[in-house]
């Protein structure tokens, strides 16, 4: 292909959005997700308006290839993002990817390949000229398949500045559309992080060939102020997930650079040769999306996001201080530099009861984003009409809770058939639960706990021989009010792999024992399956994948 041919455009007009929650968001403990649940995140993801999906690590396991493949076919549209699949620096790596995305009407292959000398000598065993032909080839490679390509140099913060200029210029040679510089270990601050992009601009000769993106890691909690740093010396494109999920203490969080662009747009807009005060949107992220984004993320992987989380926390607009509340019932801007509202956070009650009709429900369900499958509506509008006779007044995020815990892809071996509790101050907490089997037996035992959810445990596992480790267990209120629905999620470990399961009921026992089958179910498929090769630190070899670590 003639590499020259194809025209690279600067984007030197806003900010390029490179969503990685399905590849590094995913690679939490715990966070695991199968096939549909990633393609319900693609969706939302394309929805939110991300310019590129990193769909996942296609060569990792014949699960992450199919729904990369899958996520190119639905999501990777005319009018949708760019789906990209990671690689590391091998051919059988980019084989895989190329094959992935083909699907996609925008494709990208993200190809990577360690430059600190720390990694050199310990992980890949290799030679700087080693490395740098590596990089030539591969990219040269990757680009004969498809004509957008990334480029990771893995640890770029902790590389030599003088060898990552020589491996960029290769790379972007050899026809590198995007050279993505990550912070892989989150170790450098925003000024050293700022110079970096610098240096790279003024020292790598065609670097006006690509688009220069950051990768940013949290272990310091500098992700996000890293990624502006970057932003204000000339980065154009910036990897984040939902939340800031991801590797140890995660990644650089999608909202909050959202809103941080948003909010000090007149400090960004100069950045872009634009006015101070010109309100065109430095991204293409539509922010009212990004809730129901965190809590669609949140829900299916497990991930609880804190109360004190910036931006989509439950205190991000709460007030308790009397000062700030008097400041902010005169005048919002007292005490909120931006309004719940800007994110897609509201009070709104629905104009639904008991008696409402499908027809209905499926429209308010379009309003808030949902778009389900006829099957998938009739189980949510079941769900409805329970919570309706239990509830007088139902909130959107009454809702949104059960819509995403009825529709949500758990594979199901065992399944909760009933759960019924005996305790009180001066009782011994009992529980009785009765399970269907992968045989089609239904069996009941019982078993007696510290406290009700104890017994509704030790029943299950009496019934369920998987061994396993409960290491959180979490109750969170949807809304306020006695009949709240509590979403549950609990994590549980399996020789040091971590699994979780989430469920949402006005009875928070009958919610916690569906949050748990959920966790075993995942553990019963995960044991019962081929062995997943994991990206998780290896050597540059062609027979261990390596746990990406860009």
């Amino acid at each position: 292909m003639d590499t020259a041919a194809v025209s690279v455009p600067a984007h030197s007009d806003r900010v390029i959005f490179f969503d990685t929650t399905l590849r590094d968001g995913e690679q939490s403990p715990g966070a695991t997700l199968n096939g549909e649940e990633k393609l319900v995140i693609a969706k939302q993801l394309a929805r939110l308006g991300v310019d590129v999906i990193e769909a996942g690590f296609p060569f990792a396991s014949p699960g992450d290839f199919e729904a990369v493949h899958k996520i190119a076919e639905v999501v990777g549209t005319e009018t949708g993002p760019i789906i990209c699949g990671l690689a590391r620096a091998t051919k059988q790596d980019i084989d895989a990817a190329a094959a992935a995305v083909k699907p996609a009407v925008r494709k990208r292959i993200h190809t990577f390949i360690a430059t600190s000398d720390i990694h050199l000598e310990f992980k890949l065993r290799k030679t700087r000229a080693e490395v740098l032909a590596i990089a030539e080839e591969m990219v040269t490679y990757a680009r004969s398949l498809v004509e957008d390509v990334e480029f990771s140099p893995e640890d770029a913060g902790r590389s030599d500045p003088e060898f990552l200029y020589q491996v960029l210029e290769r790379a972007i040679a050899a026809g590198a559309t995007t050279v993505n510089i990550p912070d892989t270990v989150g170790y450098t601050t925003p000024e050293e992080f700022g110079a970096l992009i610098r240096g790279i601009k003024e020292n790598v000769p065609n670097i006006d060939q690509a688009v220069i993106s950051v990768h940013c890691h949290n272990d310091l909690g500098l992700a996000v102020a890293n990624s502006l740093a970057a932003i204000k010396n000339g980065a154009r494109q910036v990897e984040s997930t939902i939340n800031g999920i991801g590797e140890r203490a995660g990644n650089a969080a999608l909202e909050e650079m959202v809103m941080a662009l948003y909010v000090r747009r007149k400090l960004f807009n100069p950045m872009f040769g634009r006015p101070a005060d010109s309100e065109v949107p430095l991204c293409n992220i539509d922010a009212q999306q990004i809730y129901k984004t965190s809590r669609l993320v949140s829900n299916l992987t497990g991930m609880l996001v804190q109360p004190n989380k910036a931006i989509v926390g439950a205190n991000a607009f709460a007030h308790e201080s009397g000062i700030h509340q008097d400041g902010v019932l005169k005048h919002k801007l007292t005490y909120e530099i931006m309004d719940a509202q800007s994110i897609g956070l509201s009070e709104n009650l629905i104009i639904l009861g008991k008696h409402s009709g499908r027809n209905a429900f499926r429209t308010r369900l379009k309003e808030l984003g949902f778009e389900l499958s006829e099957q998938d509506l009739n189980k949510a509008f079941l769900r409805f009409k329970e919570l309706a006779d239990k509830k007088k007044e139902i909130s959107d995020w009454d809702l949104e809770a059960i819509v995403n815990d009825e529709v949500r892809s758990y594979p199901q071996a065992f399944q909760l058939e009933h759960v019924q509790v005996s305790c009180g101050d001066h009782e011994l907490p009992t529980a009785t639960v009765r399970l269907l089997m992968p045989d089609g037996q239904e069996l009941t035992d019982a078993a007696v706990g510290t406290g009700p959810v104890d017994a509704v445990y030790k029943a299950i596992n009496r019934l369920v021989d998987v061994p396993n480790e409960l290491i959180e267990f979490s109750v969170q209120s949807v809304t306020a009010g006695i009949d709240a629905i509590g979403e549950v999620t609990i994590r549980l470990r399996h020789e040091n792999r971590v699994f979780s399961g989430h469920a949402a009921n006005t009875d928070i026992i009958v919610a916690s024992a569906q949050a748990y089958t959920n966790a075993l179910n995942r553990l019963h498929f995960t044991l019962a399956s081929a062995p997943r090769q994991s990206p998780q630190s290896a050597t540059h070899s062609l027979e261990t994948p390596s746990r990406a670590g860009v």
